[in-house]
């Protein structure tokens, strides 16, 4: 492992939090949908639990983000209203967060090609009209969170994720002035650079093993390869992806789903997903991956967007006892 994190003698302060990035006058844009949108059912795979640093979803019925974006940071609150939707963005990326708006919202995504075959797709469907597939047109962001969520339960890789980003991340810009923008706490995660100078012991303290840091350090140092992922075509783009150690088919599907607006990336090693799609579909709780891409196969071309609406449908198998026992390394 030498040579992929700082030396032990180096000093916290190695690693510096990064600075507020400053604030610009706002700016506002206003986007018609072509069709029924629900804002929080369209942005909601964007939240790493419900902590997450770099989102929130506020009382008033808006949604917040925080990102880097290629033109530096930004922040970017959307509201819908009468079948409009209001966005107002603060920071250096501000004007490109507004300039993304449509296709962030699914402007890109058709929904339509969906051809629903079984009752319980089709119900779901006219239930959720306001269901579309996000793009966000970013890798990064996505990457290193599904990084953190393998083989680890979801408490655990949220965490993980609150930790490093607000320890190492930078204040989110915003209307500073204004007590509830400051009272949501937003960050904006760490650029590659400030991913890759994070030591040993900091990965240690937010419970990521030296595998799934190591795989985060991988993946940075050929940041910008892997952004160019989110203009490709879902197999090349995944066979970007994968061309990092410790990046395979689950954490691709996870990313490009976010990143691309993928509509057919199935995640395939998932723990509970086979079971939940052979219970909605065949009554099978017990189905693997093979069988869940077999019952997916009718909707080639459309499958994350088929799973999406089995979890939404609410059919899922009863519990059982955790089958994964949670770990916490931070305290080894």
């Amino acid at each position: 492992m030498a040579g992929r994190f700082a030396p032990r003698s180096a000093s916290r302060a190695a690693v510096p939090r990064q600075a507020a990035a400053p604030a610009t006058d706002a700016l506002t844009r206003d986007w018609t949908p072509p069709g029924p949108l629900d804002l929080r059912l369209v942005l909601g795979p964007l939240r790493r639990g419900p902590a997450d640093p770099t989102f929130r979803m506020t009382r008033d019925g808006a949604v917040w983000r925080a990102c880097r974006t290629p033109a530096g940071p930004g922040t970017l609150r959307v509201t819908a209203r009468g079948g409009r939707i209001e966005a107002t963005a603060w920071g250096p990326g501000a004007s490109w967060l507004l300039d993304q708006l449509p296709m962030l919202l699914g402007a890109t995504d058709d929904p339509d090609a969906f051809r629903p075959r079984h009752r319980l797709l089709a119900l779901t469907r006219h239930s959720r009209p306001g269901l579309r597939l996000l793009r966000t047109g970013l890798v990064m962001e996505s990457l290193i969170p599904s990084i953190l969520e393998q083989k680890v339960t979801t408490d655990e890789a949220y965490r993980a994720w609150r930790h490093l980003v607000r320890g190492h991340g930078s204040p989110a810009p915003g209307p500073t002035d204004d007590a509830a923008f400051t009272a949501l706490g937003l960050h904006v995660m760490p650029d590659a650079r400030t991913w890759s100078l994070i030591p040993s012991w900091e990965w240690h303290r937010a419970g990521v093993d030296s595998k799934r840091s190591a795989t985060i350090l991988r993946a940075v140092r050929v940041a910008r390869r892997l952004e160019e992922a989110s203009a490709m075509e879902l197999p090349q783009a995944m066979a970007r992806l994968e061309l990092i150690p410790g990046i395979g088919p689950w954490t691709s599907a996870e990313t490009l789903q976010r990143s691309n607006g993928a509509a057919d990336a199935v995640t395939v090693g998932d723990l509970h997903l086979p079971g939940i799609v052979g219970h909605a579909l065949a009554d099978n709780r017990n189905a693997d991956d093979e069988e869940m891409l077999a019952l997916l196969a009718p909707y080639a071309g459309q499958r994350h967007r088929a799973t999406r609406l089995i979890l939404l449908s609410g059919r899922v198998p009863p519990r059982r006892a955790p089958r994964m026992t949670r770990g916490d390394i931070a305290r080894l």
